[in-house]
């Protein structure tokens, strides 16, 4: 297929465009911003990346996450019609439970960020029952690994930390909360096999994890892997701290897809080989 990729040249646009090109599929990268006048190239289907993506900055200026994640989806369907359209959304769409989350469970968004995502899948699944495109959803949970520059993510920091190429890190509480971290190799592969899936007039929404673990498990094993430590300050939680946060993906799985790459270990060797200043040491025995 000839793929539209909105936000190809991000973190996770990069990977799906290279995973679409494994699997012979045609990637066409859309560079205009959404909320600007547009007219897309002829295509059979779409990957929909763009998005404002920091949590902690669309607290303190929520609107143009509005404009953005949601006025620009919304301008994407306008020019869509008789498509598949496979949609990055996120596992904060959720609320917190102490039991894995799966597709079913209640949304309840805790971020500005969230909840933009939040209508932004409902747009999207309303435009698909009405017929006029197919969409696939995925909520992503916490991306990592393949190079990732985004120092305000818990494991790309660390290993920037024990890189040396950030002076250190604050953890908020006591390290034992849990997320489920997913390397995004195994989120690129989700985005070709929802691709593969997905038909005009079906909705579908699927969750994208891979390994669930604490904030100390991952300092340990940024801590194994490079051989040098993290320089951590410790800072009370902020109030409301979602304590787990687990994806159920079996329904991905059911697909054909397996988080191949997604242990903690081979995720932050991964960042490591990538960030590391040279020479500089291999993981430790």
């Amino acid at each position: 297929m000839r793929v539209l990729v909105t936000g190809a040249t991000g973190y996770v646009g990069r990977a799906v465009v290279r995973e679409l090109r494994v699997h012979g599929h045609e990637p066409v990268p859309f560079r205009q911003r959404l909320s600007d006048p547009f007219e897309l190239p002829e295509t059979d289907a779409v990957v929909h990346l763009a998005a404002a993506a920091r949590v902690r900055e669309s607290f303190l200026d929520p609107l143009p996450y509005y404009e953005t994640n949601v006025a620009g989806t919304l301008n994407l369907l306008k020019a869509l019609k008789d498509q598949p359209l496979v949609f990055a959304s996120t596992g904060g769409v959720y609320r917190p439970s102490n039991s894995p989350l799966t597709e079913e469970s209640v949304r309840e968004p805790s971020s500005p960020y969230a909840a933009t995502k939040a209508a932004a899948e409902d747009l999207v699944a309303w435009a698909a029952r009405s017929g006029r495109i197919g969409a696939t959803t995925l909520r992503l949970f916490n991306v990592a690994g393949g190079g990732d520059t985004d120092t305000t993510r818990v494991i790309t920091r660390a290993v920037a930390s024990a890189a040396g190429t950030v002076p250190g890190m604050e953890v908020y509480g006591d390290g034992t909360a849990v997320r489920d971290f997913v390397h995004v190799r195994d989120v690129a592969a989700a985005f070709v096999v929802a691709l593969e899936n997905c038909s005009v007039g079906t909705s579908s929404v699927y969750n994208v994890g891979g390994t669930p673990a604490s904030v100390r498990d991952v300092l340990a094993t940024v801590e194994e892997v490079t051989g040098r430590s993290v320089d951590v300050s410790w800072k009370p939680a902020h109030p409301g701290e979602v304590r787990f946060q687990r994806a159920d993906v079996s329904r991905l799985r059911a697909l054909g897809w397996e988080p191949r790459h997604s242990s903690l270990a081979e995720i932050v060797t991964d960042q490591w080989r990538a960030s590391a200043p040279a020479p500089g040491p291999g993981p430790s025995r």
